[in-house]
């Protein structure tokens, strides 16, 4: 390979570890810091500023299919850039937002800016750009994505120490516009590379319709709602059980940190396990951390398991994200990435409500992990489903 073709591949990688930093700490992280202020300020009940928040993760969800299928035959740049506009403009949307609809609706259209600018459209550019060396390059972008909560979290929480909820989000506004829209116009300028193949490649029509393609999608959503779910209840279950808030969000911080221990490890999983015993494997891992977490009742041993579920969490991202290629190849990577990660979106946008009915409906928060933990291992069954034939590489 040519110095000047791995110069342009790492100026592509560094310009989405860039973007998706900022695209998730802006677009995502900052509400979490300011929902308490957005409530307290507007008089707006905390169940529906939230929900105003899932409708743009649903919305995103819902989009994955036709930004994959767009990215597929065009690449990321277009769509990336017009993503970074959106999201700025929708974010000022938010910040100017006079009554709740207004608000849902801003949050509508983020959540539009959401589907061109997440993992997904990210994920299919290195796919194709990298391949077939891939991994190593969705690694490097998801431990810097990482970062995002990181960086953006204590930002937020500075900015909005001197300004109201509403002039914090102008400024994340105007941060994205500056940093992202410039970065993903010039940064992915890079030729979208053409596929040659040597075999005959299957619709994706037929392989989303497949019995394999339906089984793992089932499973990536099910053990995403139980892994989901251990963030947003992680606090409130061991709360439950008389441990502290420090602890309760120490333990919280140390998953976060478990989630770059999975990620830096997942190469060599790769190595030595083949797709579905890993996939598998992984699931199972989904399960099993999400029941001890509502079995076990002491500080050491929950933040122990809280630790081990990060692990796992950030695991699962690469597993998502390798997925398709492992079993069809990169030829409908986007398309077919797009309807894989629309039902896990789902379930992370509807999971905070998820959980709390079946904390209410089961009595508390330690049954409520134990069902997840069995969705999960449900999930992790389903996944011994997915063998395919394999594929030739494509390129």
């Amino acid at each position: 390979m040519a110095e000047s073709d791995r110069a342009d591949r790492r100026s592509v990688l560094l310009t989405l570890c860039l973007t998706e930093i900022t695209s998730w700490g802006v677009l995502y992280y900052a509400f979490s810091v300011l929902s308490p202020a957005i409530c307290a300020d507007t008089g707006w009940s905390a169940p529906a500023v939230t929900a105003a928040f899932s409708a743009g993760l649903v919305i995103s969800a819902l989009l994955g299919i036709p930004v994959g299928r767009w990215l597929d035959r065009h690449g990321p740049r277009w769509i990336m850039t017009g993503g970074s506009v959106l999201g700025s403009i929708a974010l000022a949307g938010v910040a100017a937002a006079p009554d709740v609809v207004s608000f849902t609706a801003a949050w509508v259209v983020a959540g539009v800016a959401m589907s061109a600018v997440f993992y997904a459209p990210a994920f299919a550019a290195l796919t194709r750009y990298f391949r077939p060396d891939a991994v190593r390059a969705l690694t490097a972008l998801t431990l810097a994505a990482g970062l995002a909560s990181t960086v953006f979290a204590p930002l937020t929480a500075a900015i909005s120490a001197h300004m109201d909820w509403r002039e914090t989000y102008l400024v994340l506004a105007a941060a994205m516009a500056v940093i992202t829209v410039p970065a993903h116009f010039f940064g992915l300028r890079r030729p979208w590379p053409h596929i040659e193949h040597h075999h005959l490649v299957e619709p994706p029509t037929r392989i989303a319709r497949s019995r394999q393609f339906v089984a793992l999608t089932v499973a990536f959503a099910m053990a995403g709602l139980a892994s989901y779910a251990v963030i947003v209840n992680l606090v409130p279950l061991m709360t439950a059980h008389g441990i502290s808030t420090q602890a309760a969000a120490l333990a919280l911080g140390l998953g976060g940190a478990g989630q770059v221990l999975g990620r830096l490890g997942y190469q060599r999983m790769v190595r030595h396990l083949s797709v579905v015993p890993r996939t598998a494997l992984i699931m199972a891992g989904v399960a099993v951390t999400t029941a001890l977490l509502g079995l076990l009742t002491s500080v050491a041993t929950l933040i122990t398991v809280a630790v081990v579920a990060g692990v796992v969490r950030g695991v699962m991202t690469l597993l998502q994200a390798t997925a398709v290629t492992e079993r069809w190849g990169i030829t409908h990577y986007g398309q077919l990435s797009g309807i894989l990660s629309a039902p896990v979106m789902l379930s992370t946008a509807l999971g905070p409500f998820v959980g709390a009915g079946l904390a209410t409906l089961l009595g508390g928060y330690g049954a409520m992990f134990v069902v997840l933990g069995a969705v999960a291992l449900a999930a992790a069954l389903l996944a011994t489903a997915t063998r395919v034939r394999p594929v030739d590489a494509d390129g």
